[in-house]
């Protein structure tokens, strides 16, 4: 089955920086196949018979430790669930080029109710929000988005259990998976 890995927190403000190329390497030594990655922000995309996500997000986060010396929290979602959640999300989201649109990716054990809930109520005139699953889907536009629950995000708990990726990164994503 094909999967995506999301890793937490790569190539950030120069902090726990990775190499795309050495990534691949590492994903392909440890035995996934059809490896490859997606820009710096640790996106890898790969083949795997283990069918549990959970199991294969704790050996990404092992192999990813051996190798390069430094935890890093990996979120697995399969490609049919990416499927499936693009099919169900509003269409606010994801098109409109004055706002911002980020899919905030759960990082298990944590749920998106947890994590919805510590962020706190939205201001729907500021800002949106569609859950599915472990996925939540966000938009704000540009010109208040300083204003929105979602983008204080980074000062609450809440943050070490998500990883985000735009609009534009989550649908190229599921392009590359499905390919």
């Amino acid at each position: 089955m094909k999967y995506i890995a999301l890793l937490r927190g790569i190539n950030v403000g120069g902090k726990n920086k990775i190499s795309m190329r050495d990534l691949k390497a590492c994903f392909e030594n440890a035995g996934f196949l059809n490896t490859m990655t997606y820009i710096n922000s640790g996106n890898v995309i790969f083949d795997s018979e283990i069918e549990s996500t959970t199991k294969i997000s704790k050996r990404c986060e092992e192999i990813i430790e051996e190798e390069f010396g430094f935890p890093i929290r990996v979120t697995i979602i399969d490609g049919n669930t990416l499927k499936e959640a693009l099919d169900h999300v509003p269409e606010w989201w994801g098109d409109d080029p004055n706002s911002k649109h980020n899919s905030i990716f759960v990082i298990q054990p944590a749920t998106s109710k947890e994590v919805s809930e510590e962020v706190g109520e939205i201001k729907p005139e500021y800002e949106r929000i569609y859950i599915y699953k472990d996925i939540i889907f966000w938009s704000a536009p540009l010109k208040t988005f300083s204003r929105t629950q979602w983008a204080k995000v980074s000062g609450k708990k809440a943050y070490n259990n998500i990883t985000i990726r735009n609009a534009n990164t989550t649908k190229k994503l599921l392009e590359l998976v499905l390919s």
